[in-house]
């Protein structure tokens, strides 16, 4: 919903370009602030958060961006619903440990029923939309869940704060070179006011500061299959943001997905459902 309000006045490529430097230098003033170890050492430090800025912060949103152009948000939101699908296969090639039960994978294709239904895309809109498009959102999916996976592949002492840092230098510094490369982007093009900055702060501190320090914090504990999960969850939250602050209608087919992806998150992650169940019942019994 931020989002749609900052695309308003800022071109969308450098609109992302500006939320992770402000991320950035908001995240190393905190890692100086705490003292904190700011720098990578190893190699394979230096390698992580040159994986994880290319591929989930530059790469990502450089392709997404610029595929949006050519296609709808509904066909947009279809692909990126292909994320929890994509992440399973990928961690099958590069991660021994990370496995689906068949009901686990059947949880995903069932939370991706859901983004299909909340989005509703015309059919014909699906095969008539720029094949560039397309292919440059698809590519976006594929990017985010190989970076994902990569990145919790590549273990490190390297403070989350710290490589959260280092990440968002490196995919801002990719999104002003791409801003550069497309027409409509210059910084000319910004139409600065109150909304401007409020869309830039929001995006850069709660969205890009808070939201990714908690994503890197759980992918390292819960692994890059499960927190795919979360292209799930936007579409919800964007629907009912646009519904409370922009006016937009929640339909009986949005409130349908909703339901369809709880059903497909419940099938995933039923075995941690019912031990929160256990233990509540037991904390109930035991007063």
């Amino acid at each position: 919903m931020v989002t749609k309000v900052g695309l308003r006045n800022i071109p969308p490529v450098l609109f992302a370009a500006l939320r992770f430097d402000l991320g950035a230098i908001l995240l190393f003033g905190y890692v100086a602030a705490k003292g904190l170890r700011w720098r990578p050492r190893t190699r394979s430090e230096w390698s992580l958060v040159a994986v994880g800025g290319a591929f989930m912060i530059g790469a990502h949103h450089a392709l997404l961006f610029t595929g949006q152009q050519y296609v709808t948000s509904a066909v947009a939101a279809v692909l990126l619903g292909l994320v929890p699908v994509l992440t399973p296969a990928l961690s099958r090639l590069f991660l021994a440990d990370e496995r689906l039960s068949p009901l686990g994978v059947a949880g995903i294709l069932v939370g991706f029923a859901g983004v299909w239904i909340i989005a509703s895309p015309d059919p014909a809109n699906l095969l008539s939309a720029n094949l560039r498009g397309v292919e440059l959102v698809l590519l976006s999916a594929i990017v985010f869940a190989l970076g994902a996976v990569l990145t919790h592949r590549n273990r490190t002492s390297l403070p989350t704060a710290s490589m959260q840092a280092w990440m968002l230098l490196v995919g801002a510094v990719m999104l002003h070179v791409a801003s550069l490369l497309l027409p409509g982007e210059a910084i000319a093009d910004v139409v600065w006011g109150s909304e401007t900055f409020a869309a830039i702060g929001y995006m850069g501190v709660v969205a890009g500061v808070v939201g990714y320090f908690m994503y890197f914090t759980l992918l390292s504990r819960l692994g890059p299959i499960e927190m795919s999960l979360i292209e799930y969850v936007i579409p919800v939250f964007a629907a009912i943001s646009g519904w409370l602050v922009l006016g937009e209608t929640v339909g009986v087919g949005t409130v349908t997905g909703f339901v369809v992806i709880f059903v497909g998150f419940v099938l995933v992650k039923r075995r941690a459902l019912v031990r929160e169940v256990q233990g509540f019942r037991t904390s109930i019994t035991s007063r």
